[in-house]
């Protein structure tokens, strides 16, 4: 007879985070925007050649910090001067023309599958905050937490609001989230590629390495967190650990 077990639920919101470059997303999604800048002309031929070798670097492989740090601090100088209402409108534009077609449908799959238990789904990002929300919001999920930049009167300024949401960052921001919604970190989920986000992972209860680095693949493995690949196998035994793991929240609490 097959195993039959009690669905767990829970009246409290879980949350599932999910890294976007290289997680849910093939390469750097900073790298488009800079592309898309040199299409409009608001950047030279030498700064988007600057992206794509990182863009190269990042896809052939991995994250480098300092790497990632130079592009998306080139990013940021980009946006500044231009109103918020354009940058979203360029968001917009290369979520359909460049983000769309690299997006891994394992991992959306996965956000759906999150979605369906009643969690709230949120990217985790050191993208910038516009561009993440634009990749939430086109794909149903509960919303972004990404790199901001300072704004006044609307215009940007190329200054960060904050920090860079990389690193011990993302864990700090995640951990804010779950408490400010009333979630026990011990019930809640993230799935990243990155070595450089195993502070995230290790703070929640359910940690996943999806399409992981080396460094974050040994790690995983000498703790005993699932290892993802990006495929059909991969993607069926995720599933199969969230529909067995995961809580479902009451309908109640919506």
């Amino acid at each position: 007879m097959p195993e039959v077990t009690t669905p767990l639920t829970s009246q409290n919101a879980v949350l599932a985070f999910f890294d976007v470059d290289n997680t849910l997303m093939r390469g750097a999604s900073v790298y488009y925007l800079a592309k898309e800048a040199w299409r409009r002309g608001i950047v030279g031929w030498r700064d988007i050649s600057r992206f794509a070798w990182h863009q190269f670097r990042f896809i052939s492989v991995g994250e480098n910090h300092k790497h990632m740090a130079t592009a998306r601090e080139r990013a940021l100088a980009i946006v500044g001067g231009h109103s918020e209402h354009t940058l979203f409108e360029l968001a917009e534009q290369i979520y359909e023309r460049d983000i769309l077609p690299n997006l891994w449908p394992e991992t959306v799959d996965l956000t759906r599958e999150h979605l369906a238990k009643g969690h709230e789904v949120w990217l985790v990002t050191a993208t910038p905050q516009f561009v993440a929300e634009v990749i939430a919001a086109r794909l149903g999920l509960t919303g972004a937490l990404g790199t901001r930049v300072h704004a006044k009167d609307g215009i940007l300024t190329g200054e960060l609001d904050g920090h860079v949401l990389h690193g011990d960052e993302k864990a700090v921001v995640a951990t804010e989230l779950a408490e400010r919604l009333g979630a026990d970190l011990a019930e809640c989920w993230a799935y990243s590629d990155s070595s450089n986000d195993i502070p995230l992972l290790t703070a929640v209860g359910h940690r996943v390495a999806v399409n992981a680095d080396a460094k974050l693949t040994h790690h995983a493995e000498k703790m005993g967190w699932q290892v993802m690949p990006l495929n059909r196998a991969g993607l069926k035994e995720a599933r199969k650990r969230v529909k067995r793991e995961a809580k479902t929240v009451r309908k109640s609490r919506r």
